[in-house]
């Protein structure tokens, strides 16, 4: 039995040994948590984007000696194979990559391996290295920090020092003592273990340099603009290098309102303008016109500098050193190849076609990691063309047939495109074209052929060039009436398929007749009918006469009927219709002329019929020649 104190005593100790356990209990999961807190070693992900050539520099402060540290460089965008450095703190960045960049170029020019020879120079400019060590061609490093202090990675493309295309955009995953950060797969935090260094290379005032021609037929012109950074400057020069042109440059927004003009009053051989962009911004376009004077477009050659972020004024005798300030329209090139002439129905004026139709051209939007799809190229055939269109949200130069008439018919096409954003379209098609005759000169006539292609986005956005040595008539082509042989192309700017200019490729070729068959089926024919009527002169026996000139007047009509169907049937007179009427009048009035000494020979005038007779031979000929010769002079 217990005493009441004791009762006491062993309830106290009792909830007294509780809170104790409650406290250890609540006590072990925060330790817990700070233990796994501390394990967790810093990890940071940083993007960026570098075009060819160029380099992104990190400053890496107050590393610590014992530490190791671990980089993953991955493309995101474009064809980027990545490359990363680790640099001491002691170093010029900038001077570094000069002194880098020339033994690269010397290595290039004089070694007889320079792959070899290129590793072997960048492991001894710099502390640790990594080109394709990841996943693909991602690059992953790791260092070991030999003492305390600052350190630089250099982010860029591999070899591009050397001239290899490679750009585009990336992600860097930085890690301290943490060995995930080489799968690519480690997740970031808040640390901070590196800074972009804006300042390392020095700011680069970029300058990109345009020409081009305006006036009557085209006034004005639009460059759209790559996007800005908040805080960048834009100036623009515009300088009249031929001609009386009198250039004025207008800054327009993504919603075609002008900002800012320069030379307003057209009275300036050159036009200037600066604006600066406090918040950035994209779409905006530079729109430069010719000025008038006295009612008359001024018109000449003009030379367009843009720079950003100039560090002096903008002059003619700045040196260009960018690409990327004036968005410039992309060259398409474009070729055809004229394969077969199916048909040309000249009485329709329809010309049906196979051809095929190559277009190349470069987009950095299309451009991709070949390790995406271990692939040097993507191919898109006609059953995976759509899904080209959604890939690249159909960023491509679609086109149209201008003189087409009905559906083409694609039979084969395919897309490849390259990790540069080099693109290759090839398409072989049959269709029909409209045509436009002049048979005047028929059977004698040269017709003009011409198949029109016009782009359908904006001439700012694609433009068209010819494709060298690709163009030409197949010597198979399978037409028979017409001689085809020499041919040419063209490079026009119109306003016809949309409602602002476009590009148009013409592919054109003048073509004369066979003319065998005119000549025997045609000419040779008309040629007997008018000498049998020419013998019959030499007949006394007029009632002979009219019996053969009526039968050569019967036969001629249905010699024409019979070469109804053989020629087209127009609204005006052909130099063929011509001869045809000429000989059927003269023929006709041969016929009324034997009738006439007929009748002269049955009232007692057979002198009289016999003096004109003499006279009529000598005026058919002559009427034949004379009825030709202006009917050729006319033609002709």
């Amino acid at each position: 039995m217990f005493t009441p104190s004791g009762r006491h005593r062993i309830i106290s100790l009792a909830m007294l040994g509780w809170l104790l356990c409650a406290s250890l209990l609540m006590a072990i999961p925060v330790s817990a948590q700070e233990e796994i807190a501390q394990d967790q070693p810093p990890v940071q992900a940083l993007t960026g984007v570098v075009n060819a050539g160029e380099v992104d520099i990190f400053r890496l402060p107050g590393l610590k000696q014992g530490q190791t540290l671990y980089a993953y460089a991955a493309a995101t965008g474009g064809n980027l194979d990545p490359i990363i450095a680790l640099l001491p703190g002691s170093i010029d960045p900038a001077q570094f990559i000069a002194d880098f960049q020339a033994q690269v170029q010397q290595v290039v020019q004089t070694s007889a391996q320079p792959i070899l020879d290129l590793n072997a120079l960048r492991d001894q400019f710099s502390l640790a290295w990594d080109d394709d060590s990841g996943a693909g061609y991602a690059a992953a490093l790791t260092y070991a920090i030999p003492e305390d202090g600052d350190y630089y990675l250099l982010v860029s493309g591999s070899l591009s020092a050397g001239g290899r295309v490679s750009y585009g955009s990336y992600r860097l995953l930085l890690g301290l003592d943490a060995p995930s950060v080489l799968g690519g797969q480690a997740e970031p935090g808040e640390a901070v273990i590196a800074i972009q260094d804006e300042t390392g290379l020095g700011e680069r005032p970029r300058i990109q340099e345009t020409v081009g021609t305006l006036g009557v037929d085209k006034p004005s012109i639009k460059i759209r603009l790559y996007p800005f950074d908040q805080g960048d400057t834009l100036s623009v020069s515009v300088e009249a290098t031929s001609g009386d042109l009198k250039p004025v440059v207008l800054l327009h927004d993504f919603g075609g309102k002008p900002l800012v003009i320069g030379n307003l009053s057209g009275q300036a051989s050159s036009a200037t303008l600066d604006s600066s962009f406090p918040e950035g911004g994209e779409n905006y376009y530079l729109e430069i016109a010719a000025a008038s004077t006295g009612g008359q477009i001024t018109a000449g050659d003009y030379r367009l500098l843009a720079g950003v972020n100039l560090t002096e004024p903008l002059s003619p005798a700045s040196p260009p050193n960018a690409e990327d300030v004036l968005r410039l329209p992309i060259d398409v090139s474009t070729g055809m190849k004229l394969q077969q002439i199916v048909m040309i129905d000249q009485s329709n004026e329809i010309m049906t076609t196979v051809g095929t139709l190559r277009m190349e051209w470069q987009d950095p939007y299309l451009s991709f990691s070949p390790d995406e799809c271990n692939c040097s190229v993507k191919e898109y055939t006609e059953n995976s063309f759509n899904q080209f269109l959604t890939e690249y949200e159909s960023r491509w130069p679609v086109f149209t047939f201008f003189n087409q008439q009905g559906n083409r018919w694609a039979q084969n096409r395919i897309v490849e495109v390259y990790p540069d954003g080099r693109a290759v379209y090839l398409e072989r098609f049959t269709t029909n074209f409209q045509l436009n005759f002049d048979f005047a000169k028929f059977p004698f006539d040269t017709q003009d052929f011409y198949i029109k292609l016009d782009l359908l986005p904006p001439e700012d956005q694609y433009r068209m060039v010819e494709l060298a040595n690709y163009s030409e008539i197949d010597p198979d082509h399978g037409e028979d009436e017409f001689i085809l042989s020499d041919f040419d192309t063209s490079i026009s700017s119109e306003l016809s398929s949309r409602e602002f200019p476009t590009s148009r490729y013409t592919f054109h070729f003048s073509a004369p007749r066979h003319l065998e068959y005119y000549i025997f089926r045609i000419l040779v024919p008309v040629l007997l009918i008018i000498s049998i009527s020419y013998v019959t002169f030499f007949l006394k026996d007029f009632t002979r006469r009219i019996e053969v000139a009526t039968g050569n007047l019967l036969l001629f009509i249905a010699f024409s009927f019979s070469l109804a169907e053989n020629y087209p049937r127009m609204g005006y007179l052909t130099f063929l219709d011509a001869i045809m009427a000429i000989t059927f009048i003269i023929n006709t009035l041969v016929v009324i002329y034997n009738v006439y000494l007929k009748w002269l020979e049955g009232h007692d005038q057979r002198e009289r019929a016999d003096r004109i007779d003499r006279v009529g031979d000598w005026i058919y000929p002559i009427a034949y020649l004379v009825s030709f010769a202006l009917t050729i002079i006319y033609f002709f």
